[in-house]
């Protein structure tokens, strides 16, 4: 049967800043109205609230902690229904410092696996629930990391949690395919928002030379590709994750045979 999905409501999770407002806006622009969480920064998220409008669209805005594991279901619901349902849900909560594998605690390890993948279980689940209950198909997107698919020194809580992500992705487009449910992944490289110290004009005059495109992307970038995840055009893609890195995925044996200092060991 051919998809003949066309969504209406979308749910942005940690969408106040960055990545996910920039989702945020580009689902409004393609006629989505969408319901934003914040965490700590509501200034943001009403930010984002009145950028969606400015594009024609309706916003609602909820508080959101990802590791609040029993209430998450509960938030989704309470959006969906303010909104009119679900039909595109991305998990975008999510995070995690550095700390050597040697010196990583079991409480740093458990709050990093809460945020990223636990989190996401839940976020995930109870907006498939409400797909498969109103019976038009879906689309869920994870935003995962170029970490979901190569390590980083320094960050192995981080990493683990975001290779168990894009595992749980692939498993649930096997499961909900069959409801016209399509779940993906985008994988970000190094992108320019505060997390890291960046706004988003910061990218265009940031030299990286290890990146294929010589710049960090910028959350529009990471945020485009989701809309089209999101949208009926994307219908036969499911399962899999798309690096948004500007090729640094491709640099591995490269990067490796041209360092020149063990600095990198240090994270």
């Amino acid at each position: 049967m051919i998809d003949t999905f066309l969504p209406r409501h979308a749910i942005v999770t940690a969408s106040d800043s960055g990545i996910g407002a920039a989702t945020a806006i580009a689902l409004a622009h393609a006629g989505i109205e969408v319901g934003i969480t914040w965490h700590s920064d509501e200034e943001g998220a009403q930010r984002t609230a009145d950028a969606v409008r400015a594009a024609g669209s309706r916003a609602v805005v909820a508080h959101f902690d990802a590791t609040y594991l029993r209430a998450v279901p509960a938030t989704i619901d309470a959006l969906a229904d303010e909104l009119g349902g679900v039909d595109v849900f991305v998990n975008n909560a999510g995070g995690g410092g550095g700390i050597p594998f040697l010196d990583l605690s079991l409480d740093d390890w458990r709050q990093t696996v809460a945020l990223n993948l636990d989190g996401a279980f839940a976020g995930m689940q109870a907006a498939a629930r409400r797909m498969v209950a109103a019976g038009h198909g879906g689309r869920i997107i994870a935003i995962t990391s170029v970490h979901e698919h190569q390590p980083r020194v320094g960050s192995a809580h981080y990493v683990a949690a975001k290779h168990g992500l894009g595992g749980l992705v692939k498993t649930m487009a096997q499961e909900l395919g069959a409801h016209g449910i399509t779940v993906n992944a985008v994988a970000p490289g190094e992108i320019a928002t505060p997390l890291n110290d960046m706004e988003s004009e910061d990218a265009a005059r940031t030299h990286r030379p290890g990146i294929p495109i010589q710049r960090p992307g910028t959350p529009e970038e990471i945020g485009a590709v989701v809309a089209f995840l999101a949208s009926p055009a994307a219908g036969y893609v499911t399962g899999a994750s798309w690096p948004v890195d500007g090729g640094m995925l491709t640099m591995g044996p490269q990067a490796g045979s041209h360092l020149e200092s063990d600095a990198w060991r240090q994270g």
